[in-house]
């Protein structure tokens, strides 16, 4: 190996370095963010949740350890609709138009249902974001995909947010969308229709995003026994994960409710 006897044993009993000293500890960081939020955070998120805790680090240096200790954000693979889905005409106007942004809160919401594997049979979630901070206003989960499940998410965003007339509500064309007891409840509330071209998920892509992470940091990685299990699980993801504590990078790397707090009081 042209290496002499002396300078192996020397390298075997030499202490580790400063730099590697602290390369420990900074990894013993990383891996705890790493299981704190879920393992859904990439080396960017990383590096600047790091330096909002007060560890001072460079981006390329947790990069680097994460790479060495293999440590990787949780991923799943990605669906693409049919090329006849993504070209059929909406049931109503996109008048979105994936301007996915709001300058105030409530001013536009977007909604989508996804399902939930487990062993008892699928659980079908169906959740109302608001686009200004991103937040899950409204969710409900049913063992069937219905009319029911929809309104019961839409009537919990009405409950909790009081929006004003004039909402812009966003959905695909899904049958539960367009039944007449949805619709009922969108006029009653003078909210104004968006639909995407039906299975085309970059018409909706703040809640496709919502369910791909959703997936990626918990419902791909559990064997969920029974639909109660997964219930708790989702709810303690939106309410008490989603919402109050995961950073996002469209929000300046802070969570929902903390966007609409320093909003708030700016």
């Amino acid at each position: 190996m042209g290496v002499s006897e002396s300078g192996y044993h020397a390298w075997r009993i030499r202490p580790p370095s400063r730099r590697e000293q602290e390369d420990t500890v900074l990894l013993e960081k990383i891996r705890e963010i790493h299981y704190r939020y879920r393992q859904a955070c990439g080396s960017d998120k990383t590096w600047r949740l790091l330096n909002a805790q007060g560890t001072s680090c460079g981006r390329h240096r947790v990069a680097r350890l994460r790479r060495a200790h293999g440590i990787e954000a949780n991923r799943m693979k990605r669906f693409r609709g049919s090329y006849a889905a993504r070209n059929s005409e909406p049931a109503a106007d996109n008048i979105l138009d994936r301007q996915f942004s709001a300058t105030y809160p409530d001013q536009t919401w977007v909604t989508d249902t996804t399902f939930i594997p487990t062993r008892q049979g699928m659980l079908f979630l169906a959740v109302v974001i608001d686009l200004y901070a991103r937040q899950i206003v409204g969710w409900s989960m049913s063992a069937s995909n219905n009319t029911s499940l929809v309104c019961d998410a839409l009537s919990m965003a009405i409950t909790h947010r009081e929006p004003e007339a004039g909402l812009v509500h966003h959905s695909d064309r899904g049958s539960t969308y367009t039944s007449a007891q949805y619709k009922a409840l969108m006029t009653e509330y003078d909210m104004i229709i968006s639909m995407s071209r039906v299975g085309n998920c970059h018409d909706n892509a703040v809640a496709e995003s919502f369910f791909a992470n959703l997936k990626n940091e918990l419902t791909f990685h559990h064997d969920f026994k029974t639909r109660q299990e997964a219930r708790s699980e989702i709810f303690d993801y939106i309410e008490l994960f989603y919402n109050r504590k995961r950073p996002h990078q469209t929000l300046n790397y802070v969570s929902p409710v903390e966007y609409e707090t320093m909003q708030a009081v700016a």
